[in-house]
């Protein structure tokens, strides 16, 4: 990527905009809405649910919280207030944490131009990579992430069959096999009328790591981007994937804070 002609500033706002204020739902039966200050997505329970962008000042903070806290608490959703580094006012991680809500670990905000990447990164012999188009395929992305992040992980597996049935266009998901065995994964949301696509999931397993796997994948999915025509990619890095991400090329725009309220 040349960083003389794209600033980290320049990408954060063209995101906020296009992926938060102007935010449109990501799977079928989602829907966002603009309440005063604040963007937020209330879906069915397996979904995404949660606060995409707000512009609180210190006045009412505390009011506009508390409102959303009974707007998800009345449909019975537990939901996340996706918190960025740079949002107002200052303090308002310590408000939420004040009305309740949990703190996950922070990730870095970060975005690259998609055909700065390498085209493909090679794999080890005997991996090969195979795109996600049925619930076979979902089964196996879902047993790698359970395999690499120790998680339940069943709800991304209903997300990503809703969409592949509802809407195949606004997302792709690959999975790298050794032997007949899902070692890797990851997911890339499109987000149609915008610059940017998301890339997710990647998870490999240990005894894999350490390999390319990771890279390969971002390289792959970053090329199906540039080809449906989206400028950038962008990723919420765990600490142990930004050093990679940083090699090949990729700006911090910011930090990201998952804030749950069950």
């Amino acid at each position: 990527m040349d960083q003389t002609r794209v600033e980290p500033g320049h990408l954060r706002d063209l995101y906020d905009r296009q992926l938060r204020r102007d935010a449109r739902p990501d799977g079928p039966g989602c829907r966002v809405e603009r309440v005063g200050p604040v963007v937020r997505q209330t879906g069915p329970a397996h979904a995404w649910n949660g606060v995409l962008w707000s512009d609180l000042d210190a006045t009412g903070a505390d009011a506009d919280i508390a409102a959303q806290i009974d707007h998800y608490r009345a449909a019975g959703l537990p939901f996340e207030w996706k918190l960025y580094g740079h949002d107002g006012p200052a303090d308002l991680a310590d408000r939420l944490l004040a009305a309740g809500f949990t703190a996950e670990d922070p990730e870095t905000l970060m975005a690259t131009e998609a055909a700065a990447l390498p085209r493909e990164v090679p794999l080890p012999e005997g991996v090969e990579l195979r795109a996600v188009t049925d619930e076979a395929g979902v089964r196996q992305v879902v047993e790698v992430h359970e395999r690499a992040f120790g998680t339940d992980s069943s709800h991304i597996g209903r997300q990503l069959l809703d969409r592949l049935a509802a809407d195949p266009d606004t997302v792709t998901a690959v999975v790298a096999v050794a032997a007949g065995e899902p070692v890797s994964a990851a997911r890339l949301e499109l987000c149609p009328g915008t610059d940017f696509a998301g890339l997710w999931g990647g998870g490999t397993v240990e005894g894999w790591r350490g390999r390319g796997l990771y890279r390969a994948l971002v390289a792959h999915r970053a090329h199906i981007a540039a080809s449906r025509g989206h400028r950038y990619v962008q990723v919420d890095a765990a600490a142990t994937s930004r050093p990679i991400l940083q090699r090949l090329g990729f700006l911090t725009l910011s930090t990201t804070t998952p804030y749950t309220y069950a």
